[in-house]
């Protein structure tokens, strides 16, 4: 019988570090974050990284382990975030993974074949070459269209790190991505319980927008400041300062935008970032999904939400035997 492990994912704006933190206590459960940005240090603000508050009251794993200038790939996410599951196995307590990169999900759920265990060095090699001409990330994209439509309709042309991983399963396997079935796709060490919160997306939307003013308020310009003054520069391959609200504020501080434009830019493209992560969530059948608009009060969706993880964590025990 493989051990459980809970994941609660959904969109940006959605409650899940929140609700995460609040049925924990319920599931002697500890977090294993599943955010691609919250990995670097120094990335805390632009990235809502839970408070000292929240991580104090729950145990968290998978947040601090990187530099943002250090190159950090789904495989080595997928060694660290596995350890730090077997430890919290190995105490009697329930991992729960929380975040909205489907790569990680993904990559915690399956066993990492047809070509997503390494790479072609030179093919990585002549992508990222490519990647770094005028309209190169385009290109890349153009051809990413062409071979598995599906994977690039979930990508943006300038998420360049992501598309040229799509291109090297395709070039090193003969076969798309997003063609992976889930018998091609074998399940990994963990039977992954995978629920989702969602909300209307006006309702969405308008928090994206909130977030972004409580950011600034924060002191995200400063936060990008102490990380250019670190030496950590943008990189047109892409990278840690290529995320949705570092790239917008470096532009503002070179003067190549305003302030005031750049805010704009940040709310439009986390915006854009929460429909693909909608896109990507609901192609997921393991997923069971609450949504916010559907409950009288937050306490009424939690309730509900540990019910149904109570009963099919009973159930898949009981079919174990």
């Amino acid at each position: 019988m493989k051990p459980v492990v809970l994941a609660l994912v959904g969109p940006t704006g959605a409650g899940k570090t929140d609700t995460a933190i609040r049925i924990s206590g319920e599931l002697n459960a500890e977090i294993v974050s599943m955010d691609s940005m919250q990995i670097y240090r120094g990335m805390d603000i632009g990235t809502a990284k839970p408070t000292r508050e929240e991580r104090s009251a729950v145990r968290h794993h998978m947040i601090d382990v990187a530099d943002p200038d250090e190159l950090f790939t789904v495989s080595t996410y997928r060694q660290q975030a596995m350890q730090a599951i077997d430890d919290i196995l190995s105490r009697k307590k329930q991992p729960l993974l929380v975040g909205g990169t489907g790569l990680y999900l993904n990559a915690l759920s399956y066993d990492m074949s047809l070509g997503e265990n390494g790479a072609d060095s030179a093919l990585r090699r002549r992508l990222n070459r490519i990647a770094q001409e005028p309209g190169g990330p385009e290109r890349l994209h153009a051809r990413l269209c062409e071979v598995d439509p599906e994977s690039a309709a979930k990508l943006h042309p300038h998420d360049v790190r992501r598309v040229i991983r799509a291109l090297e399963i395709f070039e090193t396997s003969g076969r798309a991505k997003s063609e992976q079935t889930d018998e091609q796709r074998r399940e990994g060490p963990y039977r992954v319980l995978v629920y989702g919160l969602s909300l209307p997306r006006e309702q969405m939307y308008a928090r994206i927008n909130a977030r972004v003013d409580d950011m600034m308020k924060a002191g995200l310009a400063g936060e990008v400041e102490a990380l250019l003054a670190r030496g950590i520069e943008p990189r047109q391959e892409g990278g840690a300062m290529q995320a949705i609200g570092y790239k917008e504020i470096v532009s503002a501080l070179r003067g190549e935008i305003t302030m005031e434009r750049a805010v704009e830019l940040i709310k439009q493209g986390s915006r854009r970032y929460a429909k693909r992560q909608w896109t990507w969530f609901r192609h997921d059948a393991r997923t069971k999904w609450f949504d916010w608009s559907e409950y009288a009060s937050k306490d009424a969706l939690i309730q509900t939400l540990l019910g149904q993880i109570r009963l099919d964590v009973s159930r898949y025990l009981e079919s174990s035997f």
